[in-house]
């Protein structure tokens, strides 16, 4: 006798640590760079370059990296520089070890840029960074008996969302912008921003389709003495796939992506023109495939012949509750920040979705936040310059989640669609936005699962102490395996002797039980 086991492979969330940091840097601008009359804006981007797990602690190395937009002496023209503040942190993680899978995800609570004169900037950030120590976990369960001599068992279906694939890969997108006939030629580029939308993965056997859009925005300087700042602003859909080893159709991707390279210059087009930007992207992919799968496993087992005791063991399991894709609208009004500085064209707006909480709510997960829309335009001057504005717009949305509970885990990805931003007057804006998110809900269960039989023979005390033949009359919640575990009896032998068509049984029904036939 000989039980069959399966090895059931999950994943978990061991536990969570974060800090925030406080960066702080006077930056000088480099020799090769014009001097900076007005600051019009900055974005910063954290690289982690090592992420050291040790006892009880993980050890994060990288830098800040700031972008900084400026006006020079000149008028009308913008020039940009780029500055890295390195950080070396340590965080402590009860529990964490050498070699352990730890997750960081972070996001810059604060960025500010001053100008202290025309040759240097201060440069001051605030960093919030979350890790997440990631376990796991592989179980061996019964699903059937390999056996000989009369024996009886039960199976049940457990449904087990299986962690199938695990593993980090890079996605290379290479795109070319032409420049519409409208615009100069570009000399070089100054400033630019790429994102990337609407990003879609979905398994296929052995390899991982995606297909999202890339939205770039150029501040360039134009060929000619009255084209030296001009703007170009494009949105292309990129595809392609991933080889990815195990994966099979219709697995769940649960796949996060970021850009950790971004190269872009300028080309020539077929006549000889700098009329193309070609952009370069490297996306990190940390991938993992889920397997949705209704576990069979023994659920109990006695002998006829000989006992059988069950060995159990507790065992997690995880399932999938709830996945789902919806939209949130965000709109409002906004005033600019610098009264002075009234609008004259928008030239460019892009969005930031910062989630500050996520809570469990009756039937939902209520999520609040904020979208921060930076805006560049042209002010009435008359002096063809540029400056920003900053907006912030409150995210609050209930996501529906019929029968959640606090036992359950969730994660939510978000990504902004649509941002449409008009001129209401030269000092009030229109922002419109939509907002994608993903949802997975995980249900987290323990189940007494058979992992081990004991074979012995029968007590014969025991046996001769039972009845030849008795009629058992049922009581409330007997089923016909509770009489033929309690006698040693087979249910096949139950229902012939009962003329049963079925194992259904209520209580007060009389049942035949004889020992020993056949």
């Amino acid at each position: 006798m000989e039980l069959v086991k399966k090895k059931i492979h999950m994943d978990r969330i061991a536990n969570k640590a974060g800090t925030q940091m406080v960066l702080e840097e006077d930056v000088n601008i480099s020799d090769n760079r014009p001097d900076a009359s007005h600051l019009i804006g900055a974005r910063g981007d954290v690289v982690l370059e090592e992420v050291r797990v040790g006892e009880d602690r993980v050890n994060l190395k990288g830098k800040l990296q700031v972008q900084m937009l400026y006006l020079t002496e000149e008028e009308g023209v913008c020039a940009s520089m780029n500055a890295a503040i390195p950080f070396d942190e340590k965080i402590n993680m009860e529990g964490a070890k050498n070699g352990d899978m730890v997750i960081p995800s972070w996001s810059i609570e604060d960025l500010s840029v001053g100008l202290i004169n025309s040759r240097k900037l201060s440069v001051q950030a605030m960093i919030s960074i979350t890790l997440e120590r990631e376990e796991r976990l592989e179980q061996e369960a019964a699903v059937d008996l390999y056996h000989e001599e009369p024996v009886e068992y039960r199976k049940r279906v457990f449904p087990v969302l299986q962690a199938a694939v695990s593993k980090k890969d890079i996605f290379r997108i290479k795109e070319e912008m032409e420049l519409p006939s409208h615009l100069p030629n570009a000399f070089s580029i100054i400033w630019h921003s790429i994102t990337l939308n609407n990003v879609e993965f979905k398994a296929l056997e052995e390899k991982i389709a995606l297909q999202g859009e890339m939205k770039a925005f150029f501040l360039y300087e134009g060929e000619g003495d009255n084209d030296k700042t001009r703007w170009y602003e494009n949105t292309v859909p990129f595809s392609g796939m991933i080889e990815c080893h195990g994966c099979r159709e219709n697995m769940i991707p649960d796949i996060r992506h970021s850009i950790s390279q971004c190269n872009v210059e300028i080309r020539q087009d077929l006549d000889g023109e700098e009329r193309v930007f070609c952009i370069e992207n490297v996306m990190d992919l940390d991938i993992r495939l889920y397997e949705e799968e209704n576990l069979e496993v023994l659920s109990d087992i006695y002998g006829v012949s000989r006992e059988i005791e069950a060995v159990t063991t507790e065992v997690p399991l995880k399932s999938l509750f709830f996945h789902n894709s919806g939209k949130c609208k965000v709109a409002d009004h906004a005033k600019i920040q610098n009264t002075e500085m009234h609008m004259y064209q928008l030239v460019h707006s892009e969005g930031e979705i910062q989630i500050e909480e996520q809570t469990i709510v009756e039937n939902g997960i209520a999520v609040t936040g904020t979208l921060c829309v930076t805006t560049i335009y042209l002010c009435t001057n008359g002096q063809n310059t540029l400056y920003t504005t900053k907006s912030t717009l409150p995210i609050q949305q209930v996501i529906e989640v019929p029968g959640i509970d606090t036992s359950c885990v969730h994660r939510i990805w978000w990504n902004l669609e649509q941002l449409v931003v008009t001129m209401l007057d030269s000092d009030e804006l229109d922002i419109k936005a939509v907002l994608n998110y993903q949802v997975m809900v995980f249900a987290l269960s323990k189940a007494d699962l058979i992992t081990d039989i004991k074979v012995t023979d029968l007590d014969m005390n025991k046996i001769s102490e039972l009845p030849g033949m008795v009629i058992y009359i049922a009581r409330a919640g007997d089923t016909l395996w509770d009489i033929g575990k309690r006698y040693y009896v087979p249910i096949a032998q139950l229902k012939e002797v009962n003329e049963l068509t079925s194992e259904d049984i209520k209580m007060g029904d009389k049942i035949l039980v004889i020992k020993g036939m056949g």
